[in-house]
């Protein structure tokens, strides 16, 4: 009798038979189906009202890491939103320690992250104009800003996240990728010296002792760059000062 109370309670009626209909429950029970109400209403308006306003999807920044020591204002590794001109980079580095003038073509090429670049100072001489008599002794003495552009170490592009160049690693430096032994590091140079090179990160699967899960784990900290990426040595800047031998 009272589970046909409670069924005919839910069946929809009007307000007015409802509360006719409630009087015959007990104060307890009317507590109960007060309960259950709330309860109801509460997972109506969870799932029907309270929705969230969807986001909008994150804009994934790749950021862009470049150190420039050397003959600079304030040397370290910098960080950028978008790759770098040298300018730019030499720029944060608080700019040159003294003024030198550059190559416009050369100052404008955009950086990758990952990228090191070294400013040094090199002195030179040129003999002096008109040549001197037999046993004379002048010049000019000029001093040249020189940029090498390479690649940071192995340990700072693995601490930011940027994936190491198979064909350019040394044994160390692959001892430094969580799971890569010794053993393992001589058997990945080894390899890479009888082929003369890794063509793609996928050939890595070759090595001995490397199977498609460790491959899966060593691949984000690696990629496979070819000769022509070498890094390269480029007079970018000369600064002349002349002085009297």
């Amino acid at each position: 009798m009272k589970i046909k109370k409670l069924i005919s309670f839910f069946i929809p009626h009007s307000a007015t038979r409802i509360l006719h209909s409630i009087r015959y429950f007990s104060p307890q029970q009317q507590w109960v189906l007060f309960f259950i109400a709330l309860l109801i209403l509460g997972i109506l308006y969870f799932k029907f009202y309270d929705q969230p306003l969807p986001t909008p999807p994150e804009e994934f920044v790749r950021e862009i890491v470049v150190e420039v020591s050397g003959e600079v204002r304030s040397p370290g590794i910098y960080i950028f939103q978008n790759p770098p001109t040298l300018r730019e980079a030499i720029e944060r580095a608080g700019g040159l320690k003294e003024t030198a003038r550059f190559d416009p073509t050369s100052f404008t090429e955009a950086l990758e992250t990952g990228t090191l670049l070294t400013v040094t100072k090199e002195s030179s001489q040129i003999p002096p104009h008109p040549p001197l008599l037999k046993g004379g002794h002048g010049g000019i003495k000029q001093e040249d800003l020189k940029i090498r552009i390479s690649r940071m170490a192995a340990n700072k592009l693995l601490v930011f996240s940027i994936p190491i160049d198979l064909n350019r690693v040394s044994r160390e430096d692959l001892c430094l990728i969580p799971g890569v032994g010794e053993s393992l590091a001589l058997e990945i140079v080894a390899y890479r010296e009888r082929r003369r090179g890794f063509r793609s990160i996928e050939e890595l699967k070759n090595v001995k002792g490397i199977g498609e899960k460790k491959w899966k784990d060593f691949k984000k900290f690696l990629t496979v760059k070819f000769s022509n990426d070498l890094p390269r040595k480029d007079s970018l800047s000369q600064k002349k000062t002349p002085s009297s031998l």
